[in-house]
């Protein structure tokens, strides 16, 4: 994009704008909850739909002039439900569009389906889960009688007999599986039959997996669940934001407790940037992006513990990897600090039976998404396992850790970002 406009009217924002520019142009984005959009995506976003303000749901709204609006999410609601339901059970499945981004939706199917004090199934924050499947700062453990499940400490993949033995416990009202720092393949069928053994009911949060889901490379919580929340960005390479998939029995229930139970009018701009995003995984080519996410996982996983990295479960299924560098006597922070010095960029992440607290833990948290989306395939992949090596081991070394720059950009520049010319 351009710019003239900012440019002209704002040029500190401007300024700004074209730093985070050569920043992501220049460096290695290996956060798993980050990726790049597309041109189409963006200009959605920044286009006149963001004027309108639409209170409601398509043909049942508040305000006049809505024909377009409506159209256009129920757009987005078709594509959504064609690219993740299967055909034959779409008619039992209801979706919303509105929520503005993943813990505003998972926020919002608790406001619907419970009742304040309820007990709820989540996966532990410091072992895989999320800030809203019940940890005690957020709203959730606030409003919710939270138990959380975790993983083994043999193989640090869940343990279902495990979660069963809990759900038989403490009789939950509903069990939430999902995760934002998980390696492995979740089984939704199994979450599934163990919320219908104790009559809870099932949500599966797919944030981080969906855009794997979508192309086939990630089995599917459909039709092993009740409720199905994701944001639309990760994975999926859309706008930031969620949605809520429920079963038709739920659908009033969750689209109240959206609108007006927790937000006001829709995001238009960024609905419609959702329906475009939907439309591009429908694609032949997203299957084949999915694909090569995993599989740049995998052999970035690999590479890794060539060079002496300690995997957490050993190894990775999806795009995420989890590093604990105890062994390296560093921290995540330093970590972070020290890639973000050469160019690469990645987040200081808590790992499972970590003792250090989630403001410098003991990990650090990489994704292959983004990068691939650039076209970086296995080799690349390896080459940027060596340069992590590199720069980690010479963190006192600034004459190194510039050179080790120098060679994060050559690299990074071999690949166009979406949306930067």
């Amino acid at each position: 994009m351009q710019y003239t406009q900012i440019k002209k009217t704002d040029p500190q924002i401007y300024q700004i704008i074209k730093a985070e520019e050569k920043r992501q142009r220049e460096g290695l984005e290996l956060i798993p909850s980050e990726n790049y959009t597309s041109d189409a995506v963006m200009e959605a976003m920044g286009s006149i739909l963001t004027n309108k303000y639409s209170e409601g749901y398509p043909r049942k709204r508040y305000y006049g002039g809505q024909k377009n609006i409506d159209a256009m999410e129920e757009l987005a609601q078709r594509r959504a439900l064609d690219l993740f339901v299967p055909q034959g059970s779409q008619k039992n499945w209801h979706i919303n569009v509105q929520p503005l981004s993943g813990s505003p939706a998972n926020i919002a199917v608790l406001l619907a389906l419970l009742n304040f004090g309820d007990k709820v199934m989540g996966m532990s924050l410091d072992q895989g889960g999320h800030l809203t499947h019940g940890h005690p700062v957020n709203f959730s453990g606030k409003a919710y009688k939270f138990f959380q499940y975790g993983v083994r400490r043999d193989n640090q993949q869940i343990d279902y007999n495990e979660v069963e033995k809990i759900a038989f416990k403490i009789k939950p009202k509903m069990i939430i599986s999902g995760a934002t720092a998980y390696p492995r393949m979740i089984d939704f069928k199994r979450f599934n039959a163990i919320a219908k053994k104790v009559g809870a009911i099932h949500m599966a949060d797919i944030a981080h997996i969906a855009g794997l889901i979508a192309g086939g490379v990630h089995p599917s919580p459909f039709p092993f669940t009740d409720v199905v929340t994701t944001t639309t960005h990760k994975t999926l390479r859309g706008p930031r934001g969620g949605v809520i998939f429920c079963q038709k029995k739920y659908a009033s229930a969750i689209d109240r407790a959206v609108f007006p139970g927790l937000q006001g009018g829709p995001h238009d701009h960024i609905n419609a940037a959702k329906a475009v995003c939907f439309g591009e995984a429908q694609k032949a080519g997203f299957a084949k992006y999915a694909a090569q996410i995993v599989k740049n996982s995998k052999v970035f996983a690999k590479e890794l513990k060539k060079l002496g990295f300690s995997l957490v479960s050993d190894g990775s299924d999806n795009h995420l990897i989890l590093i604990d560098l105890s062994n390296f006597e560093i921290t995540g922070k330093i970590a972070q600090e020290t890639l973000d010095k050469v160019g690469i960029t990645v987040n200081k992440n808590t790992v499972p039976f970590g003792k250090r607290s989630p403001f410098d833990p003991s990990g650090i948290r990489l994704g292959t998404a983004a990068c691939t989306t650039r076209g970086m395939k296995e080799n690349d992949f390896a080459m940027i396992t060596d340069l992590i090596k590199n720069a980690l081991s010479n963190i006192c070394n600034e004459k190194k850790l510039i050179k080790i720059k120098q060679r994060v950009k050559k690299l990074a520049l071999k690949f166009p970002v979406p949306g930067i010319k």
